[in-house]
This record gives C-alpha cells, sequence and structure tokens, in this order.
C-alpha cells in the first residue's frame, strides 16, 4: 500500500467486516475522504503510522466506535476532536501528546481511554493514571472525561468573564464616546450662541448708524420746533412766578390794612386818642372821610343811601 493510503477499492480490500486496519502503513496522512466513503467501517486502526497530525476533517468520520492511534507521533488533537461523539474506546498510547482539546469532554460514550507513554501535563498525568488492564482503562476514561468537563467550564467561565470586561470597556467607551460628543455639542451650541449674538450687536450698529443720518437729514424746521417748545415751557414755568409774586403783594397790602385799621380803632375807641399820634391820626381820618363824603360820585351813591 501507498503511503497515502491507497485510494478507493484498496480500502475496502481492507475492511473486514466493521473493521479497517491501516496500522504498520508508514501514513503520513489519513485518507479522510476514503474513510467517509466507508461509514460501515466502526472500527479503525491506525496504529504504529507516522502521523504527526489529525486534521479538522477527521472529526467529521462520526460513525467511528473505536479507534487505535498508538504509536505515532500525534502533538496534539483536533480542536473539535470531540465531534466524534460515538467513540467508545481511544488508544493514544505513546505519541506525543501534551494537553487534549476542551471539546474532549463531549465524547459522552468513551467507555476505554489509553494516555500511557505520552508528555502529558501533570495534572492531566495524574487524572488518567495507568491502562494496565480493562479496568484501569476505563477508569482513565471516566476520570479524564471528568477532569476535562471541569477544564471545559472553567474556560466556559473565564470566556464569560472576558466577556464581560470587553462589554464593560465597550460600554467605558461608549460613554467616553457620548460625553465627548455632549461636550462637542456643548461647544457648538455656546459658539453658535455668541455667533448670534455678534450679528444681533452689529445688526443694532447698523440700525443706530441709519437713524443717525435720518435725523440729519431732516429739514431744519423740524430742528426748530425743539426751541418754541423749550420757550413755551419757560413762559408756562415764568407765569406761576409772575402769580406768586401778585399774590405775596395783596398779602401784604391786606396786612397794611389790616394794621391801620387797627391803629385807628385803637385810636378812636381806647385813651390813646388824646395822644398826639393818635390825634394825628385822628385828624387825618376825619380830613379822608369829609373829602370823600364831599365827592360828587359818592353823594350820589350815598344819597339814596340817606333817602331809605
Amino acid at each position: 500500500m501507498a503511503k497515502s493510503g491507497g485510494k478507493g477499492s484498496s480500502l475496502r480490500d481492507k475492511l473486514d467486516g466493521n473493521e479497517l486496519d491501516l496500522s504498520l502503513g508508514d501514513l503520513t496522512e489519513v485518507p479522510v475522504k476514503e474513510l467517509a466513503a466507508l461509514p460501515k467501517a466502526t472500527v479503525l486502526d491506525l496504529s504504529c503510522n507516522k502521523l504527526t497530525s489529525l486534521p479538522s476533517e477527521f472529526c467529521g468520520l462520526t460513525h467511528l466506535v473505536k479507534l487505535d492511534l498508538s504509536k505515532n507521533r500525534l502533538q496534539q488533537l483536533p480542536a473539535d476532536f470531540g465531534r466524534l461523539v460515538n467513540l467508545q474506546h481511544l488508544d493514544l498510547l505513546n505519541n506525543r501528546l501534551v494537553t487534549l482539546p476542551v471539546s474532549f469532554a463531549q465524547l459522552k460514550n468513551l467507555k476505554w481511554l489509553d494516555l500511557k507513554d505520552n508528555p502529558l501535563d501533570p495534572v492531566l498525568a495524574k487524572v488518567a493514571g495507568d491502562c494496565l488492564d480493562e479496568k484501569q482503562c476505563k477508569q482513565s476514561a471516566i476520570r479524564v472525561l471528568q477532569h476535562m468537563k471541569v477544564v471545559q467550564a472553567d474556560q466556559e467561565r473565564e470566556k464569560q468573564r472576558r466577556l464581560e470586561a470587553e462589554r464593560e470597556i465597550e460600554k467605558k467607551r461608549e460613554a467616553k464616546q457620548r460625553a465627548k460628543e455632549a461636550q462637542e455639542r456643548e461647544v457648538r451650541k455656546k459658539e453658535k450662541a455668541e455667533e448670534k449674538e455678534r450679528r444681533r450687536k452689529e445688526y443694532d450698529a447698523v440700525k443706530a448708524a441709519n437713524n443717525k443720518k435720518e435725523q440729519e437729514k431732516k429739514p431744519k424746521k423740524e430742528t426748530h420746533q425743539p426751541a418754541k417748545a423749550k420757550s413755551s415751557s419757560r413762559s408756562v414755568k415764568s407765569r406761576p412766578q409772575k402769580h406768586s409774586w401778585s399774590w405775596a403783594f395783596l398779602k401784604l397790602l391786606l396786612m397794611v390794612l389790616l394794621s391801620a385799621t387797627g391803629v385807628l380803632v385803637a385810636c378812636q375807641v381806647t385813651d390813646l386818642q388824646w395822644q398826639p399820634f393818635c390825634i394825628n391820626v385822628n385828624t387825618i381820618y376825619e380830613n379822608v372821610v369829609h373829602g370823600l363824603r364831599s365827592h360828587e360820585i359818592l353823594q350820589r351813591v350815598l344819597q339814596p343811601n340817606s333817602q331809605q
């Protein structure tokens, strides 16, 4: 048989019932396509070859129940090795495996496992133990499956923790971005308000300048009107002043008449009438009364009164 394992009918010739023996063939690659065409081959022996790895397509051979990969050079198994869900018996003796893929925990039907003579991780090596007889190999399968389930759960938790941390970082980044956008909006709003205020002031200044020009262009008659209004306001102000002077004069005249009447009464009634001052006052009073009575106009006024 060739190193690739042969093609087509050559594999069928090696099929014995449900067992296919490809051991001791110096294989460096697994003929996955040819094996997929033989779903009856549930027992596959690939031991004692030169396999360093298995392709991912190998995990599609879900019809495999028993698989012998012992005495090869496998350094690792495919990440999706757990797709071989029908696998019950797995021999990995004497390879170069250090760890197993996390998907190994999905091999829920695995009942027999041999991991001897591999440079396994110390924890995994302790869990696997020896496989010197049927009982030990069955216990190894149970313990390794349990261990890989724990590893899978831990990795899921770690993955979830990383996802949450990434989401938290993303939330902070989005919050920071929103704060930045809000700050930029405030700056734009402030600039817009300042621009609006500047334009308003410019408009007011232009309007004031236009009003000043219009005032300067008005005819002179309009400019004299305020002067007239001013003069009229002065005349209005001067009238109360004249009225106050006349009122003060009347008050003064009234006081003089009252004083003269008081002096005359005192000189006519009291003992002061024999004093020189009162004699003069009485003489002046009698002369004034005599002169008024001799006046023609007064006689005309007094004559009807005397007849009555």
